[in-house]
């Protein structure tokens, strides 16, 4: 992926025309009752599982409440907005604060509904089967992109950013609090890349994989309606484009293990996925 017309962020940030494209999309499981054996199997084989109808409209509505509760100046979750809002943010009402946040972390222990979603029994019954073992939440998140200038999320392996030893099993869990759609930013994913194993991740646009390395020709598009999910492997390749669209793109996102999880050394970390000081692709 090099050369040819590039894409812009509202912010300004180019990725390459077509990084994203992707020739198939992902068909979902009904519900969670319907996650049995043949789907834990594909799950290990293509690396995800996306699920239709996991949460109540009741429920989605809730989390969207509690974000907009969280989206304040003395919010106790770590609040990341878009860097276009930043000079704006004092006049927005909660509501309107919510339509320029790129990012939450860290909120669950602080809000009640948003908490009862990372341990939803019905969600976490199937994180276990998916771990082998009883899950334990060590990452909790939320990911919008708001409409007219949501940015990209690059192509890239969550446990490039996780300081885990390897081999460490790790399942994602990302929600779907609008309808994700191909046009406004859904989920794309390279079907079996977590069988590929660790790769090589650089600081460029964000820490990604380099966007000549991505195998786009297995690229899967996963969209899904408010209250849908997908279950994924830490080391799944997987990104997002940005959302020129009018429409929003609110996802919550949580992360997975059993028991304590080991960590590694910044240095040991970084061999296995091939950063380096100044690397470029």
């Amino acid at each position: 992926m090099s050369g040819g017309r590039a894409t812009f962020d509202r912010d300004g940030t180019a990725y390459p025309s077509g990084l994203y494209d992707t020739a198939q999309v992902a068909e979902p499981v009904e519900g969670l009752d319907d996650v049995g054996e043949a789907e834990v199997e594909r799950y290990r084989r293509d690396g995800f599982l996306p699920v239709s109808r996991a949460l109540s409209s009741e429920t989605v509505r809730d989390a969207v409440a509690g974000l907009e509760d969280l989206a304040r100046p003395d919010s106790p979750a770590d609040v990341q907005y878009e860097a276009w809002a930043e000079k704006v943010l004092d006049t927005l009402t909660p509501a309107q604060r919510l339509d320029v946040t790129r990012k939450f972390m860290s909120f669950a222990a602080h809000e009640s509904r948003l908490a009862a979603i990372a341990n939803d029994p019905s969600i976490l019954d199937v994180v276990a089967r998916l771990l082998g073992g009883a899950p334990r939440m060590f990452q909790d998140m939320a990911l919008l992109k708001p409409p007219g200038g949501g940015r990209e999320k690059p192509w890239h392996q969550d446990n490039a950013f996780f300081h885990v030893v390897p081999g460490t099993p790790i399942v994602g869990v990302w929600i779907a609090l609008d309808a994700a759609t191909e046009d406004n930013g859904c989920m794309r994913v390279i079907r079996g890349s977590h069988r590929d194993g660790p790769v090589r991740h650089v600081h460029l646009r964000d820490l990604q994989i380099c966007d000549g390395n991505v195998p786009v020709d297995r690229g899967v598009a996963v969209p899904l309606p408010p209250g849908g999910l997908m279950f994924f492997d830490g080391l799944l390749q997987h990104g997002t484009p940005s959302n020129e669209t009018t429409t929003r793109r609110r996802a919550l996102q949580f992360h997975y293990t059993v028991d304590e999880v080991a960590s590694t050394s910044a240095e040991e970390h970084a061999a296995v996925f091939g950063m380096a000081d100044g690397d470029e692709c």
